[in-house]
């Protein structure tokens, strides 16, 4: 066995430089992190499927599976980095917690200041920031929080972020993020009409988070899941959205390969709205910062 599976230096850079990692291929379909949901229709959609019914159902499904993990939220301190509109904030805050919730994006804690009821008042404070900005020493979250909570966040990518957040946690630490390679049905639809055989991507962000806690000795619980959700979109909305997602996926994005996947979209859905699915394999880990025992 070689030394540089133990080797976190090694991990560390193949992460960062990974060009499949999940916020590399975003930066490389042109869309910033951070910026994402700048866009106040993006904002409301995510919204919209965070508090809609499936999205309630997930956010329990989570709590539930912390919970079992000895985690309680009554008179807790919980960091929710990259918090969005608040569909874990809000309720871990209707849980008893009391929630810090780090959100760059305007529109999205627009959204959230809406969404807290008047009994909770108090017991969510948003600030509006950039994790990866933000001085944990300045603000005096060294060690603070019982519960440190990061969902599908870009902002924890590379280990100087995982490490920040674990930083910043008295007792627990949970991050999720994609465990394999993303699915979408269209993008499998389209191959065959641009002439383009199928290859998934081999990668994983969690793979390089759980190699690294290992190497550094945490103790840790680890969830890997499939997950998919369906949106439905007219054929202009599966149209605009083409370009971008060619260049998530790695696909040719020349103008001939765009008018090709245009015309069989047109044709195929004239009249039909386009059922979009998009999912893959998602990995949860809970880092046990204090008491490293068995639960």
């Amino acid at each position: 066995m070689t030394y540089s599976l133990f080797d976190p230096e090694v991990w560390k850079d193949a992460w960062i430089n990974d060009p499949e990692a999940g916020v590399n291929r975003m930066l490389r379909a042109g869309m910033e992190p951070a910026h994402t949901f700048n866009d106040e229709t993006k904002a409301n959609t995510f919204h919209k499927q965070s508090f809609s019914e499936e999205g309630r159902k997930r956010t329990t499904r989570i709590m539930g599976w912390l919970q079992t993990q000895g985690v309680s939220f009554e008179n807790a301190s919980v960091l929710d980095i990259g918090a969005a509109s608040g569909g874990f904030s809000i309720p871990f805050a209707e849980q008893g917690a009391n929630v810090t919730a780090v959100e760059p994006s305007f529109p999205l804690t627009a959204l959230m200041k809406k969404s807290i009821l008047p009994s909770l008042k108090g017991s969510v404070e948003i600030v509006r920031e950039q994790f990866e900005e933000l001085s944990i020493e300045k603000m005096g979250w060294q060690g603070k929080f019982d519960l440190v909570f990061a969902s599908m966040c870009p902002a924890i990518f590379g280990w100087e972020m995982v490490e920040k957040a674990l930083n910043c946690a008295s007792r627990f630490c949970y991050i999720s993020t994609v465990a394999g390679p993303k699915e979408h049905n269209l993008i499998e639809e389209l191959r065959p009409v641009i002439g383009v055989k199928g290859d998934p991507v081999k990668t994983s962000d969690m793979a390089y988070i759980i190699q690294l806690l290992n190497i550094y000795g945490f103790s840790f619980q680890t969830l890997i899941t499939r997950e998919t959700q369906t949106v439905m979109m007219s054929v202009e909305e599966a149209v605009k959205h083409t370009l971008s997602w060619f260049s998530f996926f790695g696909m040719p994005t020349d103008e001939k390969s765009l008018q090709e996947a245009e015309a069989y979209l047109r044709k195929t859905y004239a009249g039909k709205m386009v059922s979009v699915q998009q999912g893959g394999r998602f990995g949860k880990v809970l880092v046990r910062v204090k008491d490293q025992n068995m639960f």
